[in-house]
């Protein structure tokens, strides 16, 4: 009986902290509701009152079989960014056009979060070319995220959203974007998030020399005729 009894707390003991193992390991997802009910979710903290926080493991291309997580950018050349651009050229028009926004910027923030892989998963959930979390997808109309059309069409409303609501501010809408619009709110500007930080700044280089290229081919253009 004592043999039985000891057994049973090691088993007991032993499923706790493979428990407390896989919850230190996985990454974790803050989510919260912004003021006009949008549910949002990131991997970084937000100000937000009705923040709540799940941890749990999950992967780029099968999150039930837990595969090793894939990164859709590794490899690739800027020849091949440019290619790819070049495919979903046409949805990007077209939610630019919807929403009054710069092609140039959601091409930008694009080729920052997936470098155009409609496929694309992140550990934390986020799915397609804008990387949309499947609840923030749904608020925002999106029924496949994985359709790259639907996708890019849900990331440029957030985008108005967000630029909307931080005054036509790209950094703050990016880091919105990135981190939340309660973080971006409770610490008046871009939070001193690393990640955050670093997010904006890639996008922007790459609006900046994506909007440098487009002057540049339009000077070439000018002076051939």
């Amino acid at each position: 009986m004592l043999l039985k009894k000891s057994f049973t707390r090691i088993v007991a003991f032993g499923f706790l902290g493979l428990l407390a193992a896989q919850a230190h390991s996985a990454p974790l997802v803050f989510q919260f509701r912004t003021s006009d009910g949008t549910t949002v979710f990131s991997d970084a903290p937000s100000g937000n009152n009705s923040l709540t926080r799940t941890a749990y493991k999950s992967s780029y291309k099968n999150q039930s079989k837990n595969k090793k997580t894939v990164n859709p950018c590794s490899g690739l050349t800027a020849a091949d960014l440019r290619r790819r651009a070049t495919q979903f050229q046409p949805a990007i028009s077209k939610a630019a056009t919807e929403q009054k926004l710069d092609e140039l910027f959601i091409q930008a923030v694009a080729q920052v979060e997936s470098c155009f892989d409609p496929k694309a998963v992140s550990r934390a959930g986020a799915q397609g070319l804008m990387q949309l979390m499947p609840n923030t997808a749904k608020e925002l109309g999106v029924a496949n995220s994985f359709d790259s059309t639907q996708n890019v069409q849900g990331g440029a409303r957030y985008l108005a959203q967000l630029l909307s609501r931080f005054e036509q501010n790209h950094q703050l809408a990016l880091a919105a974007y990135n981190a939340g619009p309660g973080a971006v709110e409770k610490h008046d500007g871009i939070p001193p998030y690393p990640e955050t930080q670093k997010y904006v700044q890639r996008v922007m280089n790459v609006y900046q020399q994506l909007s440098k290229h487009k002057i540049s081919n339009a000077q070439s253009a000018g002076q051939e005729s």
